[in-house]
């Protein structure tokens, strides 16, 4: 893992997770697979919170373990699982987008606390659906088990791990493992227990509130027989599922921008059509023919077949090749070429990368020598049109950025300047791991830059929570409108200007993370597919 990567791991982590679990999952991450022990000397942490920390790590899938040769357990960090914290609101937004607010807290509690019973999933998002309504109505358990299915239907969450039944049973007089060693059978992988869940959301009352230290011990009676069908059938959010949700997205909007609405509707349905049966790391779709992809178009489409099959045939035949041919059966079969896919959006994004760093010559450059693989500087200036000075000057600036490269081929074996070829060309992958790096870089800035933002305005904005809870509970009361506006008035203007501002800031820096994601995450892909394919 690089510098970069580490740095963007530790603000993740200590934004999340704490100090603590900071400071276990980062040596996690510099040393490789630890002991126990090992951990608590090296970090100087006492050996509870170190537990706690590892328990953590580990309930958020962050953190695994594994039995050494020697018999004792050491601890390993999956360092790429650090980087998708910064992607959890977006997997939060796709569920919402797809399935509504019930998905959107599905998801939510998934990721909040890594790993989760069905039961108890459904009876929480149950309680915070019914808490957003009027008085009078609740959700029924059975409307969020239902939003459950469909997300275990179509992969987006699965089930994890678990004890073998021989491990689970008290009665083996056999040895206990050092640890427990957990298994899942794939047909079981998304398959919802069977639980008897009847009800209907509970909404939380200020008197619950007050009490709630106190029922700590009847909380767990509270939860109803339900909680006990499933025990031990925990239940976890499908990262790689997601992910190709989101290529296929950025290749259904890549489609649309090139050609047109219907096109992209064509390849929505492929993607569609084979999204839970191809894996995120194959290279083309399964084989769709004309006549399946016709009748799976959604009915809002009135196409005739005929019309279909001219889309078709322009799609394979465009220069993108996102789509292409793999027989002549059933009217024609087509495939969509994944790993031509993602390159394609990786080197759209390098091209607009250079673009806004030097401006729309050098993209046009740039452009050319990734349509003619390599060329001399002479040709690059004859085919791009650019004079000879300015040329030369914005080939060496993109050479100092190591987004191009030069090539030496010699005549002679002396390797003399004059009797050698200079050739530049583009490493396009070479360049996706640079740029993704200092995506990394750019992230970790904004969150730095965030977390200053809020540590020096952290007075006022606790000055505001504490005015906001004041007049939260006068308005409860029925206070007078008079009494209302004098609590307001405790913050002045300058104040609460500097409050819009802070806030504008530290949402203009969100948007940021996100887009940058969008970057890290094509440029992540297209690494990913490259060494797939080789």
């Amino acid at each position: 893992m690089t510098q970069a990567e580490a740095k963007l791991c530790s603000l993740l982590l200590q934004e999340h997770y704490g100090e603590i679990v900071d400071r276990v999952g980062c040596f996690l991450i510099r040393t490789g697979s630890q002991p126990l022990r090992v951990i608590a000397n090296d970090t100087g942490t006492p050996l509870d919170q170190v537990k706690k920390a590892l328990c953590v790590l580990i309930q958020h899938n962050l953190v695994s373990y594994q039995i050494h040769k020697r018999g004792f357990v050491e601890y390993f960090a999956h360092c790429d699982r650090y980087l998708r914290i910064l992607r959890y609101p977006r997997y939060i937004y796709t569920a919402k987008t797809l399935y509504g607010d019930t998905g959107e807290l599905i998801v939510e509690e998934l990721l909040l606390n890594g790993k989760m019973t069905f039961s108890a999933v459904v009876k929480k998002v149950a309680d915070r659906l019914t808490e957003t309504m009027e008085d009078g109505k609740s959700v029924d358990y059975s409307e969020v088990s239902g939003t459950f299915s469909s997300l275990a239907d179509t992969h987006f969450i699965q089930r994890c791990p678990g004890l073998p039944e021989m491990e689970s049973t008290k009665g083996s007089d056999s040895r206990r493992p050092v640890a427990p060693s957990l298994v899942i059978d794939e047909k079981d992988m998304y398959t919802i227990p069977k639980v008897n869940m009847f009800g209907r959301g509970k909404r939380r009352r200020s008197s619950d509130d007050e009490e709630e230290g106190n029922k700590g011990k009847r909380q767990k009676k509270d939860t109803g027989p339900e909680s006990k069908e499933d025990d031990g059938i925990y239940w976890q959010i499908k990262m790689e599922r997601f992910h190709q949700h989101f290529r296929d997205q950025a290749v259904i909007s890549a489609i649309s921008n090139k050609m047109d609405q219907t096109s992209s509707e064509i390849v929505r349905t492929m993607l569609r059509m084979s999204e839970v049966t191809t894996p995120s790391s194959a290279a083309y779709t399964h084989p769709l023919s004309s006549s399946e992809i016709f009748r799976s178009l959604p009915t809002g489409y009135n196409i005739s077949k005929q019309v279909l099959d001219q889309y078709l045939t322009l799609l394979a035949d465009d220069p993108l090749e996102f789509v292409g041919r793999s027989g002549d059966s059933g009217g024609g079969m087509f495939v969509i070429n994944l790993h031509k896919a993602i390159a394609s959006l990786a080197t759209s994004n390098l091209q607009s990368i250079v673009q806004e760093r030097f401006g729309s010559r050098c993209a046009r450059i740039f452009r050319l020598l990734l349509c003619k693989k390599h060329l001399e500087q002479k040709q690059v200036e004859d085919f791009a049109m650019i004079p000879a000075k300015e040329a030369k000057d914005m080939l060496y600036k993109m050479l100092s950025a190591n987004l191009v490269y030069l090539q030496e081929i010699p005549k002679t074996p002396d390797h003399a300047p004059a009797r050698t070829f200079y050739l530049y060309a583009v490493n396009t992958l070479s360049s996706a791991r640079m740029l993704l790096q200092r995506c990394y870089k750019t992230v970790a800035n904004l969150i730095e830059r965030r977390q200053y933002e809020t540590k020096e305005n952290k007075r006022l904005l606790e000055k505001s929570q504490r005015i906001e809870a004041i007049l939260a509970s006068m308005q409860a009361t029925g206070a007078e409108e008079t009494q209302l506006q004098e609590i307001e008035e405790m913050i002045t203007a300058p104040e609460r200007q500097q409050i819009e501002n802070l806030k504008r800031n530290v949402n203009k820096l969100d948007a940021s993370e996100i887009q940058v994601d969008d970057t890290i995450f094509i440029l992540e892909s297209y690494i990913s597919s490259t060494k797939t394919k080789v």
